[in-house]
């Protein structure tokens, strides 16, 4: 067999050809092939990747055997001596996860760990990873729900969506139901519930408040009859007392009790 290519088989008997290498004493797979002469490719691919310092991530445009997945963490290992399964590269204060060559992700350093065992999957235009059986999208680890729109729930400080390192990722609405608005300079939060329509519940001081009457207005709702199931929001600011004492406390609008009250007669 060529240098770096082992012959393996398949269940059904199929030949294939894997490729290997090993480097600062780590043996890395380099994939599988149906050639010999492929898998050796790629052995060879990688022999100068991890020799040459001069090839960068940025500048592999040439036509390769190698998978770009597999290339990036070639490179990241030659340079920084830590070998990732997924396409990431370290920086000296955060990392980037590659997409594709011309797409980069960068991250803080304390979502390495996460990020070396999650692969970034995309689907429809929307980016998720796998953990435990369910799909999480990327902004979902901001505390940004799926129906947040951006502009208006959250935004990018530097105006760069690719750049999801937290002191770049501002979120401004947190709970549902909740909106931020400017009243002569100051900041109040504006409660709707959705019923054929949007109902305005209130204006609050703290997001807190608005999303605890979100809450007490969606169970009055269904208390109606309204049969519909609201997510709640979690205000994890709160002790449950201070919870219970809040929701007792809180007023609704009084328009929107009238309109329960004419809905469940």
């Amino acid at each position: 067999m060529l240098a770096g290519v082992y012959l393996a088989k398949k269940k059904d008997g199929t030949i294939y050809y894997r490729s290997n290498i090993t480097y600062k004493n780590k043996h890395i797979s380099l994939g599988s092939y149906p050639e010999e002469s492929m898998a050796h490719d790629a052995y060879l691919e990688a022999g100068i990747i991890l020799s040459s310092s001069r090839i960068r991530i940025d500048s592999f445009s040439h036509a390769h055997t190698l998978s770009f997945d597999k290339i990036v963490s070639l490179i990241n290992f030659r340079d920084n001596g830590i070998y990732f399964g997924n396409p990431i590269y370290l920086h000296a204060n955060y990392f980037s996860y590659y997409l594709s060559m011309h797409e980069e992700l960068k991250f803080d350093i304390d979502d390495l760990f996460f990020y070396s065992s999650h692969k970034i999957l995309r689907r429809q235009g929307h980016l998720y990873v796998n953990d435990y059986g369910m799909q999480l999208t990327l902004l979902s680890r901001y505390g940004i729900h799926n129906y947040a729109v951006a502009g208006r729930d959250y935004y990018f400080v530097n105006g760069d969506s690719s750049d999801l390192r937290y002191s770049n990722v501002k979120v401004v609405n947190r709970y549902f139901g909740v909106t931020a608005v400017e009243r002569k300079g100051t900041i109040r939060y504006r409660v709707q519930l959705h019923i054929n329509g949007n109902h305005t519940i209130g204006t609050y001081s703290s997001e807190e408040k608005a999303a605890v009457a979100y809450n007490k207005a969606a169970d009055l709702a269904v208390s109606a009859g309204i049969c519909k199931n609201y997510t709640p929001n979690y205000v994890t600011e709160l002790t449950a007392k201070e919870y219970a004492d809040l929701y007792t406390r809180i007023r609704i609008s009084a328009r929107f009790l009238n309109y329960l009250d004419r809905i469940s007669q």
